[in-house]
Order: structure tokens, then C-alpha cells, then sequence
């Protein structure tokens, strides 16, 4: 199947771009948060291509005062990985890896606008997430990681939120993980589900901070890094023995507060210390959702609305221990003042963590 992207010099294989290996779980995606310079609002979108599904999807969510709008549109792609349009949501890359648009024309679910995503710093890349199940991979993921600043403005709810001030992160993944429908059979001998991950992307007015790691039951990381990027000059500054500390809410999985710890390479220690406020739950961009998920088919041509209290949600209820919490973050670099940010507490613990205390699928914090 010939598409309109065969004709830019971009192969990396023998086949048209439409095919992309041979996993049906093959991906590519866009991810946006927007946060308010206060936390009292936030936005995100992710978009995603799922080529031998066929399918295009997107969620965009607006939180603010205690509720969360969603917007889900699904679509089915005919092969074109280079028309980002999916219901009323279209996406173009301005400038590729520093300008983004994301425009959502007027429609039923009354979330619409026009929003302009400006890099800060040019993007990271982590290292790759590679995991497997005994012999089956259930992840192999290329990731970049942006902070950035946006402009224009967003609509849900009634309200408008004009974005100059904002700042937020962007991310583009691609590879191979579970989308769509489950795989209808399990490798054997069957293995409990575990998945511990910490993704905290924080902008300073100087710097911006990237960690992430996913730890295995016993809390060590099988992919973890952490950087500093410096605005002025875009330079990178990559953190060693990055730790993080959690103190969690009782009766959930989620964090109210977290102490990051390391060191840069010419030896200065390197502290920020997280509070959380409100939450944004991930299921309201499609992550975990039970009939919106990402790549699940719905139909040729698909819009949805959904409201979520995200003000008086169950932390104990599985479908909502994916979060991102709203931080504030003071960063100390070695005996520098402490400078204060806001940015993405991102948390998903499923299973096991003995450093978290965490012993069985979804036991809680005390």
C-alpha cells in the first residue's frame, strides 16, 4: 500500500511506509500536557497511529475546578500515517522537534481550540524501554521528551483558557506495546502482572527535569535515567544515582509528596522535593480506559464526551491508579538557592514493589 509518505526520503526498510514490521502492537504516538502557571488547569492530548490496526485516535482532556472534559475521536486511517486528522482534532508539526499545532474545530462535546506548542530546549532521548514476558516482548519503545510553552487557547466546559504563560511537556513514542483488543492468548507459564513506573517532567524558569524509571518487583530499574536540560543554551546534564522517595497517600498507590535525589556528573548533589495537588487521571486520554483505550476500534468514524470528578474519584479502584499529579517542585543544585517549579507527577504501580511496600496486584498504602 502506497501513501503519501513514499514519496519523502524517510525508509528504513524495504517496505512502503504503511507497514511497520511484523507486530500488530506497532505505535506511534504524540503526547501533550499544558499546565497553568498556578496548577489550578491542565491539559492533555495524546494521538496516536496504530498502522496494522488501521486506526487513528486521540483524546484530548481539560481539568479544571475538580472536573475533567475528555474528547475521544477514533478513526480508521487508510494507510495515510501522514494525515494527523481524527474527528475534529488535526495535528501539524510546524517546525519538526521545536513547533507543534494541535487545532480542535467546534463540536458536539463543546471542547475546542487552537494550541501552539514552542520547544524550550530540543528534545531528549531516553534510553530505549525494551521488556519481555519469557519469550514474547510486550515492550519495545523509542521515546523523546520535550518542555516546552504554549500559546493560543482551549475551550471545555463552558470555559475559556487562554494559554500564554503556560508551560508543559511533550513526548513522541514509537514501537511496539499493547494496543487495541488483548491478545486473545497468554504465554505460558503464566506470569503475575507487574509495572512500576515514575515519569516526573518539571519546568524551572532556568531548567527543565526529566526522570523517569520502571522498576521490577524488587524496585530495581530496568530503565531509568535522569537529566537536566538548561534552557539558555539547550545543554544536557545527565543525573547519576537518581533516586526517588515516595511518601503515599493512605488507602492508595499515589504519592502526596516525593523527594528526588542525585548527583551531576562533576559531583554537586542535585535534591528536588515534590508536593502533589490535583490529580489528572490518565484513563481520560485513553491509558487504561475500558472502552476508549488507545488503538480499540470504533467504527469508521467515531467522537465521544466524557466527564470525570477527578475532585472525588476512588484511589482504591484499579481503573484510576494511573495518574498524573499536579507538582510543585524545589530543585537545590549543589549550594545554589532553591528555585521552585511546576510540572508532572506520573504514576502507575501495578503489582509488587518492596521498596514502596507494595506486596500483592493492588494491595494499598497504609
Amino acid at each position: 500500500m502506497l501513501s503519501r509518505a513514499d514519496d519523502y526520503p524517510i525508509h528504513q526498510t524495504p517496505e512502503p511506509i504503511a507497514v511497520s514490521g511484523t507486530d500488530r502492537n506497532f505505535y506511534d504516538r504524540y503526547f501533550f500536557s499544558a499546565q497553568s502557571p498556578d496548577g489550578s488547569a491542565v491539559v492533555g492530548v495524546a494521538l496516536g497511529v496504530y498502522p496494522h490496526l488501521n486506526i487513528i485516535d486521540c483524546a484530548v482532556s481539560v481539568l479544571h475546578a475538580g472536573q475533567q472534559h475528555s474528547l475521544f475521536a477514533s478513526c480508521v486511517l487508510h494507510g495515510e500515517r501522514m494525515d494527523l486528522r481524527v474527528g475534529p482534532v488535526t495535528l501539524d508539526v510546524l517546525e519538526p522537534l521545536h513547533r507543534l499545532r494541535l487545532a480542535i474545530a467546534p463540536n458536539e462535546t463543546g471542547i475546542q481550540g487552537d494550541l501552539v506548542f514552542t520547544g524550550r530546549a530540543a528534545p531528549i532521548l531516553e534510553p530505549r524501554f525494551t521488556r519481555r514476558i519469557g519469550t514474547r516482548t510486550l515492550m519495545d519503545v523509542t521515546r523523546m521528551t520535550q518542555g516546552g510553552e504554549w500559546a493560543g487557547s482551549v475551550t471545555a466546559a463552558g470555559v475559556t483558557h487562554e494559554l500564554a504563560g503556560w508551560r508543559g511537556t511533550r513526548d513522541r513514542s514509537w514501537g511496539v506495546r499493547p494496543i487495541g483488543a488483548p491478545d486473545a492468548q497468554s504465554p505460558q507459564p503464566a506470569v503475575p502482572p507487574q509495572f512500576f513506573w515514575l515519569w516526573t517532567p518539571t519546568a524551572f524558569d532556568d531548567w527543565h527535569l526529566f526522570f523517569h524509571t520502571n522498576d521490577d518487583e524488587h524496585g530495581r530499574p530496568w530503565n531509568r535515567a535522569g537529566v537536566l536540560v538548561r534552557v539558555k543554551d539547550g545543554a544536557h546534564f545527565p543525573l547519576d544515582d537518581a533516586r526517588m522517595g515516595q511518601a503515599f497517600r493512605p488507602g492508595s498507590r499515589h504519592a502526596a509528596a516525593a523527594r528526588l535525589e542525585a548527583r551531576l556528573p562533576d559531583g554537586r548533589p542535585v535534591t528536588v522535593d515534590f508536593r502533589m495537588g490535583d490529580d489528572f487521571l490518565m484513563r481520560g486520554i485513553g491509558y487504561g480506559h475500558p472502552t476508549r483505550g488507545h488503538g480499540m476500534f470504533q467504527g469508521e468514524d467515531s467522537l465521544a464526551h466524557e466527564v470525570i470528578d477527578a475532585g472525588g474519584f476512588d484511589r482504591a479502584n484499579p481503573a484510576n491508579v494511573h495518574i498524573q499529579g499536579l507538582s510543585t517542585a524545589q530543585m537545590v543544585i549543589g549550594s545554589a538557592a532553591p528555585v521552585t517549579g511546576r510540572g508532572l507527577f506520573e504514576q502507575l504501580a501495578i503489582g509488587p514493589h518492596a521498596p514502596s511496600g507494595f506486596t500483592g496486584l493492588f494491595d494499598l498504602a497504609g
